[in-house]
């Protein structure tokens, strides 16, 4: 038991570091990059001018292109992985305020978070180590090896199911403006506090309708086995636009992942960390 002890407050005094913070600060700032590259990457697949994957690996490879590119693709990386960490150690011993079941949602929230965070570090290290080539063809070529060994399409078709309960999840989310709950609002002018609601709400919907399309895809790459559907996020955008009025709708769904970036800006700020 005093071990149990001794390992929260050595976990607790870590999330309270003021290094960590920072760091964590900082990766916001790198996400928001990554988000507005994406949402570019979008645009450019809603009027047919897309040449590189419309995902994040894709906007960090265009990051990792300009000039000091690597560097600040480490940057991200760096930053990222930031985060997890501070998300993991929030998951181990954080949320205090809250009690009960609301913890315990909040917590598992936090270990769903660290795994996002340490995925884009990863890519982001991939990248700079040019390693990851182009992540569309990556996932195709992993779905079709799982489909063929015992039991593969049911992983696959959970794991679509997984991403589109996200997608579904992130739409709630940012509707019912749950965000909010983890920025110092108190801090905030009342037109800044709008403003993040308003990008809140936008970015977190716009992110959810595409993770769910990505998810939906993934569960018809399962039950039609065709790995070809199952490519992620740059699928579900270049599906998004086939439909009737899709470069309308890709252009929202763009529009709403910028916004994303920008309030990920304001949470380097204004986020409870």
């Amino acid at each position: 038991m005093s071990l149990t002890r001794s390992a929260e407050a050595t976990a607790s005094r870590t999330a309270d570091s003021r290094w960590l913070e920072l760091l964590a600060r900082a990766g916001f700032i790198g996400y928001g990059i990554v988000h507005l590259l994406f949402a570019w990457l979008a645009l450019q697949i809603a009027f047919d001018k897309s040449s590189d994957d419309g995902d994040q690996s894709g906007a960090l490879r265009t990051l990792s292109s300009q000039p000091l590119g690597k560097f600040l693709v480490i940057a991200v990386a760096v930053g990222l992985l930031a985060m997890a960490i501070w998300q993991a150690l929030e998951a181990a011993v954080g949320h205090r305020a809250e009690r009960g079941k609301e913890r315990v949602t909040e917590r598992l929230a936090s270990a769903g978070r660290t795994i996002v965070y340490l995925y884009f570090a990863w890519t982001a290290f991939k990248v700079f180590k040019d390693a990851g080539s182009n992540s569309a063809d990556q996932q195709e070529a992993l779905t079709g090896k799982l489909m063929t060994s015992t039991g593969g399409r049911w992983l696959v078709g959970l794991a679509g199911l997984v991403l589109a309960a996200i997608g579904v999840g992130l739409v709630i989310y940012g509707a019912l403006k749950k965000f909010e709950k983890h920025l110092k609002t108190g801090e905030m002018s009342p037109k800044t506090r709008q403003l993040a609601r308003r990008l809140g709400m936008a970015g977190y919907v716009a992110k959810g309708v595409a993770y769910g399309i990505a998810g939906l895809l993934v569960i018809v790459a399962a039950v039609n086995y065709d790995p070809e559907k199952a490519r992620g996020l740059d699928a579900a955008l270049h599906t998004l636009r086939e439909q009737s009025y899709g470069t309308f709708l890709l252009t929202l769904v763009a529009l709403g992942i910028a916004a994303f970036g920008v309030y990920c800006f304001l949470q380097s700020r204004y986020r409870k960390v």
